[in-house]
């Protein structure tokens, strides 16, 4: 597919290395979003804290990091996309070093808040460049290899946080899952020096400082409520802050219409596919990132399994997804515009079996095969929705383009941590249905996907 308002094809030009520079800070960004997964009961052990404080670990890293991509992207844009993705590197990289030197949970929860923070400087940067740099089936190459990278990046979280728990490096238990992202930045802080071009987008927007003040607490006022109230056994405070929530949200809407630089520009949202898209990116990521976090734990506190154990259950469902990512597009062209309202189907029929085999206690075996339907589903959809989002977004709007779908991306993942992680931990009964109930309503949820999907085909 082609954009009909495209960058200059400036491909050639590219360094041989930019990709992989790229889809490096993006794998490693996103495996720092699910890697706490695995390693959370541990942490939760070691640290001494609860389902709310483990959440927060998860999500505080996560919301902070959905909250500043749109102004990080926009940064890129004005100030240079090599200037504003070095600063990220640099920030998530010290912010790292923190997390594995964290004492207690309080102090692991700033740490991850200040690495998201560097992430949203970084990671707007990926699209942002993939979308300023290729055209044509350069890009629909370089998006295929982003969407794998998503799903190899937020799956071999898991892996890679059961194998560092497990080995106890040099006996400091889960602390390796976050110091082990300090050499990885070194050296990719001094590849990006030499392959990433200085300039960014003349035209870029300026900073929309109303609308981010009215943001950040409409989101915190969603997300702590729904993670702090199964613990706390849901207190008045909390459904005033839900309530709150949509007051801020209200106040952001008609804010964002009387600045001259909003954070989502009208302009942006009225190009075709791009409302469908990141609607369609909202409800999938937030199915897929409560199927992670609740399956973590069924894996373990449930079934008794390691660390390492955990990690590799998902392998299977891993592979499957980056390799749809990265071979749809040899379907023929007439098919793609269908393929997403296709594959969120089939995702929440695997999540539907996933939860039969949660609830009739299956084997492993048959959850890893109902884990590999919805894996399937999901990435027939997903790089779809990516293109068919973005192919007609103009070059002057491409920095917002790449903020709101990567928002879209952060936010669903936080909304599915929060929301279907406290309902795991809410249900009654055994494990068993704890996981099935969560399950059925994550398949609900994807199922839904299909109505904004279908629009994209329009």
């Amino acid at each position: 597919m082609t954009t009909t308002t495209a960058a200059p094809d400036t491909a050639r030009r590219a360094h041989p290395l930019l990709l992989t520079a790229l889809l490096t800070a993006q794998f490693m960004a996103l495996l720092d979003t699910s890697v706490v997964n695995v390693a959370g009961p541990t942490i939760r052990t070691d640290l001494d804290t609860s389902g709310a404080g483990l959440q927060s670990i998860v999500s505080g890293y996560t919301v902070v990091y959905a909250m500043l991509i749109i102004t990080g992207s926009r940064l890129g844009g004005r100030l240079g996309f090599r200037r504003v993705f070095g600063a990220g590197l640099v920030v998530f990289t010290l912010a790292s070093l923190l997390c594995g030197l964290a004492w207690d949970d309080t102090s692991l929860i700033v740490a991850r808040a200040i690495q998201g923070g560097g992430a949203a400087l970084m990671v707007p940067q990926v699209l942002n460049l993939i979308q300023a740099t290729y055209v044509g089936a350069d890009r629909a190459r370089a998006m295929g290899r982003y969407a794998a990278t998503i799903a190899g990046g937020l799956v071999a979280g898991q892996v890679v946080g059961g194998l560092l728990v497990s080995a106890d490096l040099f006996g400091l238990s889960w602390r390796p899952v976050f110091l082990i992202n300090i050499p990885v930045g070194i050296v990719l802080y001094v590849l990006a020096r030499r392959v990433l071009p200085p300039g960014g987008i003349p035209s870029a927007r300026g900073l929309d400082i109303p609308g981010l003040t009215l943001l950040a607490p409409a989101l915190l006022a969603l997300v702590v409520p729904l993670v702090m109230g199964h613990e706390l056994d849901w207190p008045t405070w909390g459904w005033l802050s839900l309530g709150g929530c949509v007051v801020l949200f209200a106040l952001f809407a008609l804010v964002e219409r009387r600045v001259s630089a909003p954070l989502i520009p009208a302009a942006l949202l009225r190009v075709p596919g791009v409302v469908a898209g990141a609607v369609t990116l909202l409800l999938a990521m937030t199915a897929f990132g409560g199927l992670m976090f609740s399956t973590a734990l069924y894996v373990q506190n449930g079934l008794g399994y390691s660390a390492l154990e955990a990690g590799l259950t998902f392998i299977p469902s891993s592979v499957v997804f980056a390799t749809v990512s990265l071979r749809w597009q040899r379907l023929p062209a007439a098919w793609h515009p269908r393929l997403p309202m296709i594959g969120m189907p089939i995702g929440a029929l695997g999540f539907t079996a996933t939860a039969w085999a949660f609830g009739d206690g299956q084997s492993l075996p048959v959850l890893l095969a109902t884990m590999i339907l919805g894996s399937f589903g999901l990435g027939v959809a997903y790089s779809p929705v990516m293109m068919l989002a973005l192919r007609r977004v103009p070059l002057p709007l491409a920095s917002d383009a790449s903020g709101l779908m990567v928002t879209m991306i952060q936010l669903g993942q936080v909304l599915g941590v929060a929301a279907f992680g406290t309902l795991y931990l809410s249900v009654g009964g055994d494990f068993h249905h704890a996981g099935e109930v969560t399950s059925l309503t994550i398949a609900a949820t994807a199922l839904a996907t299909a109505v904004p999907a279908a629009r994209l085909r329009r």
